[in-house]
């Protein structure tokens, strides 16, 4: 399965070859709600196709169609989705992601692929991730206040243990077995030849390096997510005092994850952390915008904000998360032509000033609609 985050550092959908296709949907993850998921997602096929038609003939709308009908007709796919659905599709180019959030119905043909749902997961203030330590092995999460998965590690994050010391395991001969589970709550019982607490100590030291540098290598620098412990509470003190992960979160979960009943017990706690430093970091960005708007340093009118985006002026950009502006912007003025997003060549006008921001180094946040400091859809703080 793609990776928008992957994708979007890559720039791999910034050079769209006209027409771009956007499709966008709620989905389900359980039986029997899921079973009309591939028949909305075909409906919404049939509006593409009935976009395209105003502007493409046939026999150019066909190819494009082809990925998402053979998509429709995955029944393995559809039986192991998420909370929503992005597709992305144009010429040599078909990108499916699963979100851990709903999305509202859309589809959108134009000259550049519509992000700002995408965004909006990826650039969302509520977005975190959980470590799964323990002596042995190691787990990652992702998640964000509704919803948590396990995601994959990178190929270079070893998995475990052994992975990660190979041959320079203080006691090769040593075995470990927890028969409280792996994150039971038992004391493991080692057997093995000679050594003791000390040299296993030793072992868990080295291992937790191993995997502090390649988590923090590999997944939170990239994501820039804040990073939540998940383990026994005899592990918290050891992993803190050498951790390097400027991204580790200072209080931890103090349950091994497979410890708990389900993946949404682990979300309920890790949420129970981050809630406080997310509404903190929301409060802080909307005093943020109020002061400079009072120096003359902020704005929230969408045409000036436009002009700004692509002038390079805007250091931070706070974006309405489920608000859509029909248009589409001169990346060269930005002046702003509004229009109808049924039609071929419109897009929305804060999806195109969000990818705009981020393009000239400017920090993007989608907000909330009850925790926006304005009521255009947009805030912007300038540099100068």
């Amino acid at each position: 399965m793609n990776t928008f985050a992957e994708d979007h550092a890559a720039g791999l959908l910034d050079n769209c070859d006209p027409p771009c296709l956007s499709l966008y949907q709620a989905t389900h993850r359980h039986h029997p709600e899921n079973q009309q998921d591939p028949i909305r997602f075909g409906n919404l096929v049939k509006k593409l196709e009935k976009s395209l038609l105003q502007k493409y003939p046939k026999d150019e709308v066909r190819p494009l169609l082809e990925p998402f009908l053979a998509l429709a007709g995955n029944r393995g796919f559809w039986s192991h989705t998420f909370d929503g659905l992005a597709v992305l599709g144009a010429k040599g180019i078909f990108r499916v992601y699963k979100l851990q959030r709903p999305v509202a119905e859309l589809v959108v043909v134009a000259d550049s692929f519509h992000t700002k749902p995408l965004m909006s997961n990826l650039q969302s203030a509520d977005r975190y991730q959980v470590l799964g330590l323990n002596r042995q092995a190691i787990k990652l999460f992702e998640g964000n206040r509704d919803a948590l998965d396990e995601i994959g590690l990178h190929q270079d994050v070893p998995g475990t243990l052994t992975d990660a010391l190979g041959e320079e395991l203080t006691e090769p001969h040593q075995t470990v077995a927890s028969y409280g589970g792996v994150g039971g709550s038992q004391p493991a019982m080692r057997h093995g030849h000679g050594g003791g607490a000390a040299e296993v100590d030793i072992d868990a030291e080295r291992f937790f390096r191993v995997i502090d540098r390649k988590i923090l290598e590999h997944h939170s620098q990239p994501s820039g997510l804040p990073l939540i412990l998940a383990s026994l509470p005899e592990h918290h003190h050891l992993f803190h005092e050498i951790s390097a992960n400027p991204f580790l979160v200072g209080e931890s979960i103090d349950v091994h994850p497979d410890a708990l009943s389900s993946l949404d017990e682990l979300r309920v706690r890790a949420w129970q952390l981050m809630e406080p430093r997310y509404l903190d970091r929301l409060a802080t960005l909307v005093e943020e915008f109020g002061s400079a708007r009072s120096q003359g340093l902020g704005d929230e009118d969408v045409a000036q904000v436009a002009r700004a985006v692509v002038g390079g002026r805007v250091a931070t950009l706070l974006i309405e998360m489920d608000r859509e502006i029909p248009g589409r912007i001169d990346a060269g003025t930005g002046e702003i032509a509004y229009g109808d997003l049924a039609h071929p060549e419109v897009d929305d006008v804060l999806d195109d000033l969000g990818t705009l921001a981020l393009k000239m180094g400017g920090e993007v946040v989608f907000v909330p609609t009850e925790r926006m400091p304005t009521k255009t859809g947009i805030a912007a703080i300038y540099r100068y």
